[in-house]
């Protein structure tokens, strides 16, 4: 399987940086027919799968296909495998697929294929072969998160102590890589890393296993996706405590929040809306006859911290304050 880096490389100089920010081509699809492509991802509720659907949605739109979100309510492997089936019963032309286990729904998924359907991965890959995917370095992605706890730690003269992770659970590919990854950076070191806790990716699960953690005195808790951090998050609020570093990964609102009151270190934000363009974009190529060859396309990953977040609030300020400018001078025009 070919892979591509689909990132363009910055200077890490800037406080909050990590090393790819992901490039869109700037591109229209030509569709060869009336296409119909399935968008099925873990669940429906998580913000990180509604802006997949949002990038994948604009871009449907922009090439003239129709794209529908069929995603479960819940993370629950027989709750996808409904939704696959479903798409196949549907008869849609592809499927774009965040394969919640990458063993439970290769079945289902190698049988819309046997049906004539293209596949492509968006995020999180299973292990039937697909026309491409695109997702997150997400063992490079927790290997980094790693690093912001141990250095967030040392900031407070924190050498050692016991690391608690909360992940999703142990049969997500990603979910795995984030783990690996974060778990290779302490390799070393004098930290101890306590046995994984998993909360399905359910903010309140995970909020007990942290304040679980918190009671056994760790020093730091990692969070691998947008559930397990808002619950790592809450649990240190809750705790009362300044001390403990809080890492979690993935995007929302609330993690920002989070990050801005001082709750948590910093999170790994991921770039869904581009998985989301980039996955239609390749749906359409591969019903239009066109070989992929299996390429897997890293979208890229930043790091949100404190700082990053109010230098993005004060450029969208610059930037409100300008277009207000603009529109007043407008008007004036007009009046003239």
């Amino acid at each position: 399987m070919k892979k591509k880096i689909f990132a363009a490389l910055i200077c890490a100089s800037m406080i909050g940086c990590l090393a790819a920010t992901p490039v869109l081509a700037d591109e229209t699809v030509k569709a060869d027919g009336d296409y119909k492509i399935a968008v099925i991802t873990m669940d429906s509720v998580d913000q990180h799968w509604v802006s997949l659907k949002e990038g994948a949605e604009e871009e449907a739109k922009a090439d003239d296909v129709t794209v529908d979100f069929m995603a479960p309510d819940v993370k629950d492997d027989a709750k996808q495998i409904e939704c696959i089936n479903n798409a196949v019963a549907g008869g849609y032309d592809a499927l774009m697929v965040a394969a919640n286990s990458e063993d439970a729904v290769s079945g289902a998924l190698q049988e819309a294929i046997d049906a004539g359907m293209k596949l492509v991965y968006v995020d999180s890959p299973a292990n039937v072969e697909a026309e491409a995917t695109f997702s997150t370095d997400n063992k490079a992605a927790g290997k980094t998160a790693g690093e912001e706890m141990i250095k967030a730690l040392e900031d407070k003269g924190v050498k050692d102590g016991s690391i608690g992770i909360v992940n999703i659970n142990n049969s997500t590919n990603t979910a795995i890589q984030r783990e690996a990854g974060f778990r290779e950076a302490f390799e070393g070191t004098d930290y101890e890393l306590l046995e994984t806790q998993f909360c399905e990716g359910d903010a309140a699960k995970a909020q007990t296993i942290a304040e679980n953690y918190i009671t056994e005195g760790v020093v730091g808790i990692y969070g691998t996706n947008e559930g397990a951090s808002t619950g790592v998050g809450n649990a240190i609020k809750a705790s009362g405590s300044d001390e403990i570093i809080g890492v979690g990964f993935d995007k929302s609102d609330t993690l920002k929040g989070l990050i801005e009151d001082g709750y948590l270190v910093c999170t790994m934000a991921q770039n869904p809306d581009q998985m989301g363009k980039l996955g239609v974009q390749a749906c359409i190529k591969a019903l239009n006859g066109e070989d992929l060859g299996g390429e897997v396309t890293d979208t890229g990953v930043s790091v949100l911290t404190k700082e990053s977040l109010a230098e993005d609030g004060a450029e969208e300020e610059t930037e409100e304050a300008a277009d207000a400018d603009d529109a007043e001078e407008e008007t004036e025009e007009a009046a003239e």
